[in-house]
């Protein structure tokens, strides 16, 4: 039986992902500090822009993020007066989540950003559906049960 050879991190696919997602996150940093915002809090912003009044859970479904992660970063953006958290009356368990004026109107500012990184890269469009499909592709690989 041969003997498994030593990994080595030109190899690994793990590598290059992991550095193209920190760097990709560096892009975003002077943009995002122009909003005073986090890069999470910017994701966590996103989501509310698509649809506003969404729990603690649902943004952390959507965003693949336990309420232990989720909770200390909407506490900071409610801190910012980004946000409104709120407990539904029906159940005080569930928390909802609301824009609070100043977040509607960061949105108008943060609209300007996907294009500035899209640039920054160099990216056409093609470019960016290519690549968005071929994560997504990954992504869905690694949500599925190994059968």
């Amino acid at each position: 039986m041969d003997k498994p050879e030593t990994p080595k991190l030109g190899n690994q696919l793990c590598f290059p992902l992991y550095i193209i997602a920190k760097e990709v996150t560096n892009l975003y940093r002077p943009l995002l500090d122009e909003l005073d915002i986090t890069y999470p809090q910017y994701l966590v912003m996103m989501v509310l822009w698509e649809q506003d009044g969404l729990t603690v859970n649902q943004i952390g479904e959507k965003l693949y993020l336990d309420s232990g992660t989720l909770t200390p970063l909407l506490k900071r953006l409610e801190n910012k007066t980004l946000i409104i958290r709120q407990r539904k009356k029906e159940d005080e368990r569930v928390v909802e989540i609301f824009l609070d004026e100043a977040g509607k109107k960061l949105k108008s500012k943060a609209c300007e950003i996907p294009q500035k990184i899209k640039q920054r890269l160099n990216l056409t469009e093609a470019d960016v559906l290519e690549l968005k499909a071929t994560v997504n592709n990954l992504l869905h690989k690694i949500q599925q049960p190994n059968l």
